[in-house]
C-alpha cells in the first residue's frame, strides 16, 4: 500500500499577504468615510443652492421645495 501522505501537496503560505491585508484594512475604511463625507458636503451644497431658488425657478426644473431633499438624495432614498 502507497501511503498517501506523499501525495498531499499544501499551498505555499504567504504570511506577509494576510498581514498586508489586514493593515490595509483601517486605512480603506478611512478613505471610504472621507469619500463619503466629501460626497455629503456636495449634496448640502445643491440643497442650499435649490434653497435659494424662488419657487418659480424651482417649478422650471420640475421641483417643488419641499422636494429638494429628496431630489438630491434620490439614488440614497428608495
Amino acid at each position: 500500500m502507497a501511503s498517501s501522505a506523499a501525495s498531499i501537496r499544501t499551498a505555499p503560505i504567504r504570511p506577509l499577504a494576510g498581514l498586508a491585508a489586514l493593515i490595509a484594512k483601517p486605512f480603506a475604511a478611512i478613505g471610504g468615510f472621507l469619500v463619503r463625507m466629501m460626497d455629503g458636503n456636495d449634496r448640502v451644497r445643491e440643497v442650499e443652492k435649490l434653497n435659494a431658488l424662488s419657487d418659480a425657478q424651482l417649478a422650471r426644473r420640475g421641483l417643488k421645495r419641499e422636494n429638494i431633499v429628496r431630489h438630491v438624495f434620490r439614488d440614497m432614498v428608495g
